[in-house]
């Protein structure tokens, strides 16, 4: 497996942040944030992201689907620490994009997550909307 760019973990970079309080139910057997529990938080602040950005209206008719997500798990992550979420875009192509986000506590990066997302009309992938791709644009993640 590919090792992660450094310059990927550091939440300066990210143009969005959100915090998330993480929940007793979240602990694994091991006294960590479990992976289940961090998926979620990266979920939960990638809609967010999109609603700050407005993206939604600048989408019209087109859906959105994920079409790959992964994610790697660099730090541990502890209850009752919350968690802050740091979003933005990666990369912009014809039809989809990446989002990278980043999972830290106390500044310490927990997990790394790169989202692929798919631009649907009419049940097919198509073109991003100018607006859409424009705003993809202004949240792109900050030079190192």
């Amino acid at each position: 497996m590919a090792k992660i760019d450094p310059a990927l973990l550091d939440f300066r970079r990210y143009p969005f942040h959100h915090v998330i309080t993480t929940r007793f139910a979240d602990v694994d057997p091991n006294r960590h944030i479990n992976n289940v529990a961090l998926a979620a938080a990266f979920e939960d602040a990638r809609y967010r992201f999109d609603v700050s950005q407005q993206f939604r209206e600048t989408m019209g008719d087109y859906r959105v689907m994920i079409a790959a997500n992964h994610i790697d798990y660099v730090g541990e992550a502890h209850y009752p620490e919350v968690l802050d979420v740091h979003v933005g875009t990666l990369e912009i192509g014809r039809s989809s994009w990446q989002l990278a986000c980043l999972a830290t506590q106390q500044g310490r990066a927990c997990a790394f997550a790169r989202a692929t997302l798919v631009a649907l009309l009419d049940g097919k992938s198509a073109a991003l909307p100018d607006a859409f791709r424009a705003a993809l644009g202004g949240a792109m993640l900050a030079a190192v």
